[in-house]
């Protein structure tokens, strides 16, 4: 597949703006999976574009930031009863969560992701609220049939599992009633916020690349506060692709 130099049509989105740029809101943000990570990157792009935070995840308490706008909220994200409290008084949802690298996810079953979905999606169906920003990955869903014969047995190899579940995971939301919007981010790096990233929705733009969890954190906040790609699946790339 071709790379596109220029993915800037109606379907793709090239961003360049100033990173941690503030746009005052008075919205609460649900972000689970706030203590790792992009949730992580995402609680401190929620608090600077004006939002109320509440930091849903199993160590939220130990997250390093206190802020009068952020409330910590300790939480398993596949237990009804947490979820429904958790989702109480917010205005939209970054779903975020991840798991730990290690011998588990190459394997054991994965199914955190698809539980954790399909609980989060029942309880917002039942009691709102209906906009959903999920977080995926790069060879999740269709995505899988744009990698190169190499990144797919790499993938495959070391992800496998966990993507797998990812792709349940996708068909959850999409199945939804919900205002929902699945982000697939490339490689992650722990790179700064550069702002300058694309956001490619047409399949034949799809491609791997890297991007960092800073600049992810931004779009998923982005977003969560509008109505942009809504009920779509971009993936999201700095455009620079890895060498193979």
């Amino acid at each position: 597949m071709g790379e596109r130099t220029n993915a800037t049509g109606p379907k793709n989105q090239q961003t360049n703006k100033p990173a941690n740029q503030s746009t005052m809101t008075n919205k609460t943000l649900l972000i689970i999976g706030a203590s790792k990570g992009i949730g992580r990157h995402a609680v401190d792009c929620a608090l600077a574009s004006g939002c109320s935070v509440r930091a849903m995840a199993r160590g939220a308490d130990r997250i390093d930031l206190e802020h009068e706008r952020l409330e910590k909220f300790p939480g398993d994200a596949t237990d009804a009863d947490d979820v429904r409290r958790a989702l109480d008084g917010v205005d939209a949802v970054i779903l975020a969560i991840g798991m730990p690298a290690g011998i588990t996810r190459l394997l054991r079953p994965v199914t955190v992701f698809s539980r954790s979905t399909e609980v989060l999606v029942d309880e917002m169906e039942a009691n709102g609220p209906k906009r959903l920003v999920a977080v995926t990955g790069f060879g999740a869903g269709e995505t899988r049939s744009a990698m190169n014969a190499v990144e797919e047995l790499g993938h495959n190899m070391v992800l496998g599992r966990a993507y797998a579940d990812k792709s349940v995971q996708e068909k959850i939301v999409e199945r939804s009633s919900l205002d929902w919007t699945i982000v697939r981010p490339t490689i992650l790096t722990n790179g700064r916020a550069t702002g300058k990233y694309k956001a490619l929705v047409d399949p034949e733009s799809w491609r791997n690349g890297f991007i960092s969890r800073a600049d992810v954190a931004e779009f998923l906040v982005e977003c969560a506060l509008d109505a942009k790609h809504l009920h779509e699946a971009p993936v999201l790339t700095d455009g620079c692709l890895p060498t193979i």
